[in-house]
């Protein structure tokens, strides 16, 4: 459960369109904040809040230069994202569907 706990607020943070054009963004490398602004219409304070999301779920770090502050991707957290996501969607012996095999009461009668 604790895999697909700390997993998943990766995913949550991706669920707003604005918050995974700014992955998409970071993906060509690190931005400083001001560039990140100045493709989408919002305040200072909503990019800010954006980026505290995608800092604590771990999918983008942040370093502070002077009086701006530069983001790019975890590529740690990319990596372990990408490997849960392709594990998630892989069949594979050790699927929780798997565990106590046998199949719902009733469901042999219909065969």
């Amino acid at each position: 459960m604790e895999r697909y706990l700390e997993n998943t607020k990766v995913f949550k943070a991706l669920g707003d369109p604005k918050r995974a054009m700014i992955v998409d963004m970071l993906s060509c490398g690190e931005l400083c904040a001001c560039m990140i602004l100045e493709k989408f219409e919002m305040s200072q304070s909503t990019l800010s809040h954006h980026m505290k999301l995608l800092c604590e779920c771990g999918l983008v770090k942040g370093r502070e230069q002077g009086k701006w502050t530069y983001y790019s991707l975890d590529t740690d957290t990319v990596s372990r994202t990408k490997q849960f996501f392709s594990a998630l969607t892989s069949d594979k012996g050790s699927c929780i569907c798997k565990e106590g095999a046998g199949c719902c009461k009733g469901c042999d009668e219909n065969e």
